[in-house]
Formats: C-alpha cells, sequence, structure tokens
C-alpha cells in the first residue's frame, strides 16, 4: 500500500463495521478537530500478532476516561475488530492504529456531552519509523517546547493535543537535518523526543527519565524488564540538561520507533554500543517470538 493516507486501496474499521479506505471519513464539524477531544494508539503487528495488543486497548479506554468520555465499545470488541481489520487487508506486518473522538453532533463548543464518541481503526504497512537511523544512530535536535505539567494538561494520556508541540518540535528539528528532537519537561529535566522515551548508559547502568509528566510508553516497560532480566541496573530518575554530555550510549524506544540508537543530541555524541545493540536486537526476538 502507498500514496497520500486519504487515498489508498484497503478496509478500514469505523464504528462497528468495515468501510472503503477512502469512505472513512467525518464532518468538518467534528468536535474532535476543533477541540482535540480525540485519544489513539499505535500498534505493531508482527508474523499476525499484535504486539502487547490488550494493553495497547486498555490504555486507549483509559485515556478516554482521562479526557472525559467513554469508548461505546469493549475491549474485547476493540481486539476483534483489530482482527478483523487485518484480515480485511490481508496484513502479518503492519501498524495498527485505533483512534477514538468525540464526532459531530448537537454540540458546537468547548462543551459536548450530546456528541458521539467515535472509534476508528486502520492498518498500513510501515517500515522503520528512522529509517537506516536504526542501524547508525538517530540525529536529534534539540526542541525549544517542554512537556507540560500534569497540572495543565492530561500528560499521562495518548491525547492527540498533547502531540501538537511534537509536530512543531520533529518539523524544526528536520529543517536542520536531524530525525527528531529531544524535549525537556516543564522543569527543565530530559523528558522524551516527540513519539518516543528515551534511555541512557554510563559506566554499565541505565538511566531514563521519571515518567512523571509524560507518557510511560508500553516499549519503554518492555524494555526496563529487558534490561532488569539481564542484571542490568536501571535508574529511573529526573535527569538533568548537563548530564548528557557524560552518556556513553542512548537509544528511543516507541511502538514506531521499536528500539532505535541515538547517535547524537544537539552537540553530544553517543555510540551505538553493545548494550544498545543487545537490547534493540532482543526486542526485535521478542516481538516476533
Amino acid at each position: 500500500m502507498a500514496g497520500a493516507y486519504d487515498d489508498r486501496d484497503g478496509r478500514i474499521w469505523m464504528d462497528g463495521k468495515l468501510v472503503d479506505w477512502r469512505d472513512a471519513n467525518v464532518h468538518i464539524l467534528t468536535h474532535a478537530l476543533h477541540y482535540a477531544s480525540s485519544v489513539f494508539e499505535g500498534e505493531r503487528c508482527y508474523n499476525g500478532r499484535i504486539f502487547k495488543s490488550r494493553d495497547h486497548s486498555e490504555r486507549l479506554h483509559y485515556s478516554a476516561g482521562c479526557l472525559d468520555f467513554q469508548i461505546p465499545y469493549t475491549v474485547d470488541e476493540i481486539e476483534a475488530a483489530k482482527q478483523e481489520v487485518l484480515a480485511a487487508n490481508g496484513f502479518t506486518d503492519a501498524y495498527v492504529r485505533a483512534v477514538a473522538w468525540r464526532g459531530a453532533g448537537e454540540d458546537m463548543g468547548v462543551a459536548a456531552k450530546r456528541n458521539k464518541v467515535r472509534l476508528a481503526i486502520a492498518a498500513w504497512e510501515w517500515g522503520n519509523y528512522y529509517g537506516d537511523a536504526k542501524m547508525k544512530g538517530a540525529k536529534l535536535d534539540i526542541a525549544k517546547w517542554k512537556r507540560p505539567s500534569p497540572e495543565t494538561a492530561p500528560s499521562h494520556a495518548k491525547a492527540a493535543g498533547l502531540y501538537m508541540i511534537c509536530t512543531m518540535a520533529k518539523h524544526a528539528a528536520e529543517a536542520k537535518g536531524c530525525s527528531d528532537a529531544m524535549m525537556f519537561d516543564y522543569r527543565g529535566y530530559v523528558a522524551e523526543a516527540t513519539g518516543a522515551n528515551i534511555f541512557f548508559v554510563k559506566d554499565g547502568e541505565v538511566h531514563t527519565p521519571d515518567p512523571d509528566c509524560f507518557l510511560n510508553g508500553l516499549t519503554r516497560q518492555t524494555v526496563i524488564g529487558m534490561l532488569k532480566d539481564r542484571q542490568v541496573k536501571v535508574n529511573v530518575r529526573h535527569i538533568m540538561a548537563e548530564e548528557l554530555e557524560g552518556f556513553e550510549q542512548c537509544w528511543l524506544t516507541g511502538t514506531a520507533a521499536e528500539v532505535t540508537p541515538v547517535g547524537q543530541i544537539g552537540d553530544y555524541n553517543f555510540e551505538v554500543g553493545a548494550l544498545t545493540r543487545d537490547i534493540a536486537e532482543g526486542y526485535e526476538k521478542l516481538v516476533r517470538s
């Protein structure tokens, strides 16, 4: 499958049934388009199995609750719909996107209690999120935008509105020839990349930011488990900007990113070392097992 995302062959599950890809549309007065009342999940299917599929479906429900709406489909129904989408499109290896949002209805203002909550699930074939950076190490800019305080936004939800500053940060990074950008949080601590969590290595130990104001990714949690299985000490803590100079290795984690080595962040350089390669290779085996 190729071409613009609104002009492809295939089928998308939408509000309980499969529709032709090009017919999966919403009205211009959809509440989510105006007020970001939308949550989503990104998932990868390997050899016919979606990795941590149920965890993703449960998080979708959790995120919706954080935005004060309820998805009108159970976790089991979402799980079945994802399988239906994969089968309808003939995919065994694919990226799966589930999205729930407040649609158009009787309300058209900030409040939208009377508007129907909708759900759609699409899937497409998608290669490495960072291209060849997965082998040689991604180059990251340092974003001017910061992850917000949990007192100003539902930072633990996978909510569409939280990605607005990520888009701007990534565009600025790409204009500088970078693959992505690293973001600080509202206090000035290292947080994450625009769509992936971040890990560092120093003296045989791993350091990763405490996800107290950003998404604690499922891939992040998986990788921490892998490191502990390997008897590698993992320090989950606040990381200061000045510490970047002392780290030896770095990698990103995320469903789309999988495990991607980082070779540079701003003026700081990192080696694609043995531990980074081991975790990347181990994750690849795990998701396909």
